[in-house]
């Protein structure tokens, strides 16, 4: 479980918006952008709701695991399966 702190923040005109939160309130921040979008005395628009509810889920996204191939195991092969081209490293072509 993720202690981190979380900030978003939003300047509009002379009001300020800084939201603090953690994983586990993301979603009860979501709610919060809707409301205050809702409100008329507040100069929170349904686009404001949406851009910070974007970075809120980018800022909680957690990094996909890396992938692990497996270890391919390719059989040594000898020399004599080249034989085709033995003939070609053994001369000197003159180009």
């Amino acid at each position: 479980m993720s202690q981190d702190v979380n900030v978003v923040a939003l300047v509009k005109g002379e009001e300020r918006y800084i939201f603090l939160f953690n994983d586990q309130r993301k979603s009860e921040l979501l709610r919060t952008l809707g409301k205050y979008a809702s409100n008329s005395e507040l100069d929170f628009s349904w686009y404001d709701a949406a851009v910070l509810s974007q970075k809120v889920r980018k800022a909680t996204q957690k990094p996909p695991a890396p992938v692990e191939f497996p270890k391919l195991d390719y059989p040594s092969l000898g020399r004599s399966e080249f034989s085709e081209f033995e003939d070609f490293h053994g001369e000197d072509p003159s180009w």
